[in-house]
């Protein structure tokens, strides 16, 4: 077994600073793929306030929101959220992430990908997942790959990014204790 070399955990208010500036210093890279937001968003205070939203949305069944921490010295290089929780007769979820630039291409994403989907699968009892890249991403779309997604389709002007509607490549995976033989 591969030694993890980054963990995941639910953010608290003492990461709100940590978050503002991985969000500042990369706001262009992240801005390619991804919708924009409100400038207020780049704040310290926007940050926190979302911090203790998150924990609301958790308590509520809403959406998890986790940051990813490099485990050689506990720095936030990212983050990654289930959202779009759906209980009842589906017990699905939608997964989202972001990672710091610098750490990009090394497998970091993948594994804090693969923590997140074994939580939702043992822990929150999720039986679906999908995910979401832009096929001009292909790196988000081989980590979602890595981390036992299939793709499914391209929904076809699915999200606005920078003013234009996009095409984005739709991935999903089954929690494999779900499926019948």
């Amino acid at each position: 077994m591969i030694e993890q070399r980054v963990y995941v955990r639910f953010p608290e208010e003492k990461d709100a600073r940590e978050l503002t500036a991985l969000y500042k210093r990369n706001r262009e890279f992240f801005e390619q793929f991804s919708p924009s937001v409100q400038e207020e968003f780049y704040t310290e205070q926007h940050q926190l306030q979302a911090i203790i939203k998150g924990r609301a949305d958790r308590e509520d069944d809403r959406r998890y929101d986790f940051v990813i921490c490099l485990k050689e010295n506990d720095r936030i290089i990212g983050n990654v959220g289930l959202s779009f929780v759906v209980r009842s007769s589906l017990q699905s979820c939608m997964i989202g992430y972001s990672l710091d630039q610098d750490y990009n291409g090394k497998g970091y994403m993948t594994e804090a990908v693969k923590q997140v989907v074994r939580y939702a699968f043992e822990e929150l009892k999720f039986h679906r997942i999908s995910g979401e890249a832009s096929p001009q991403n292909p790196g988000s779309i081989r980590v979602l790959e890595n981390a036992g997604f299939h793709k499914e389709g391209i929904a076809r002007s699915n999200v606005k990014i920078n003013g234009v509607w996009k095409d984005h490549q739709v991935l999903a995976i089954i929690n494999p204790s779900d499926t019948e033989l």
